[in-house]
């Protein structure tokens, strides 16, 4: 089929428009994914997604992109650095009275930032060549949109599943443009992880079974995210004050050496998000919850599920008289949130126990060493 206009030049202008519109990368690629069936199937089978229904209902839909808009033939592919300034990534998750919410979640909800960036992308794309069709997407439908990052030259999968980008890490968003036109395609990257397994040995629950594998049901992200139920009561104490979301494999990430740090204003922290106190946040009513999330991807957890989060931070958290106080106020708001209240305050009796041989341990050593110093001295 033949078209009025150069295909390769459109190509360019595309690039060229994303970047205006924010966008650091942009990439091209066709929609055969067919290469990928199988391993999304043996993930499947292994019920690795968890309680992500969707997911299995969906099925192989995930790999085929040009069946969610009939007529697709590339994808666009888009990246967009979110990693804030002064994202005091050590100073709150080592202080465990603090919250620690992932970077991408600290500003305004990433869904509403890419998608309407991409869909006046696509509009100049329309204006440009008139009769055309396109659909964006950003997180928010059955596609494998980073083994489409990796096919457009965006980066390569890394094996913590994460698109790696040599010049920027892996501290951005993705998103996609689905469009019926033959765009000449980018080349992809190879995969550059070497034998690093640093993302595998770090995680603080082994959701990473393997290289480029994820058992959801394990991931933090997952436990405070998409889990609607009770947390396992064994990763519990892994979560530690995680209270939404899970960084810990891009953080050990060599290649995050390279992160950029974002220059869009919609993703800087909200200060009651950067490092808060988790009594505080436990104490919020859901009318606060709702008002400090408005625009947030946190808000989609909801009010109990946040407190369902938080009150398992304050069980990892050292024993305070203050800890317990809190904990106790919310008891017989929801079944659920109570299962995880009574469990922190077990651990924190447990904490104040350990604490307490502690202290009678340290004042046994203090009269060991008071005497021997007056044996010194008699002899």
């Amino acid at each position: 089929m033949s078209y009025p206009f150069d295909l390769i030049e459109l190509a360019h202008l595309v690039k060229q428009w994303g970047r205006e519109l924010g966008f650091q990368q942009v990439g091209i690629c066709d929609t055969d994914l067919s290469a990928h069936e199988g391993a999304l199937q043996t993930w499947l089978d292994q019920q690795y997604h968890g309680d992500m229904d969707w997911m299995s209902r969906h099925g192989m839909l995930r790999a085929r992109p040009q069946e969610l808009l009939p007529g697709t033939l590339r994808v666009i592919s888009v990246r967009m650095n979110y990693l804030p300034a002064k994202a005091a990534f050590a100073s709150t998750l080592k202080n465990p009275r603090l919250g620690y919410v992932s970077r991408y979640a600290l500003g305004r909800d990433y869904h509403k930032v890419l998608r309407q960036r991409l869909k006046q992308l696509g509009n100049k794309i329309q204006d440009w060549c008139q009769d055309v069709n396109f659909r964006p997407f950003v997180d928010s439908a059955p596609i494998m949109e980073r083994q489409l990052a990796a096919k457009a030259g965006i980066g390569w999968v890394g094996k913590h599943s994460l698109i790696l980008n040599r010049e920027a890490g892996s501290w951005f968003f993705l998103g996609e443009l689905l469009i019926n036109l033959p765009l000449p395609v980018d080349v992809a990257q190879p995969e550059q992880c070497g034998r690093c397994v640093a993302c595998i040995t770090t995680c603080p629950t082994g959701a990473i079974v393997a290289p480029y594998t994820v058992d959801a049901r394990r991931c933090i992200s997952y436990l405070t995210i998409e889990l609607a139920g009770e947390i396992p009561e064994a990763l519990r104490p892994l979560i530690g004050n995680r209270i939404y979301g899970c960084d810990d494999c891009q953080l050990i990430c060599p290649w995050n050496r390279f992160a950029q740090l974002t220059d869009e204003n919609d993703f800087s922290p909200r200060a009651e998000l950067h490092a808060p106190q988790l009594i505080t946040l436990f104490s919020w009513s859901e009318e606060q919850f709702l008002r400090a999330t408005e625009g947030s991807a946190i808000r989609r957890i909801g009010h109990f599920r946040w407190l369902r989060n938080i009150a398992v931070a304050l069980g990892n958290a050292p024993y305070e008289d203050d800890i317990v106080l809190s904990l106790q106020t919310r008891l017989g708001e929801s079944l659920l949130l109570d299962i995880h209240i009574e469990w922190a305050l077990a651990q924190q009796q447990n904490h104040r126990q350990a604490l307490a041989v502690n202290v009678q341990s340290a004042q046994q050593q203090r009269l060991v060493r008071s005497i021997e110093k007056g044996l010194l001295r008699d002899a």
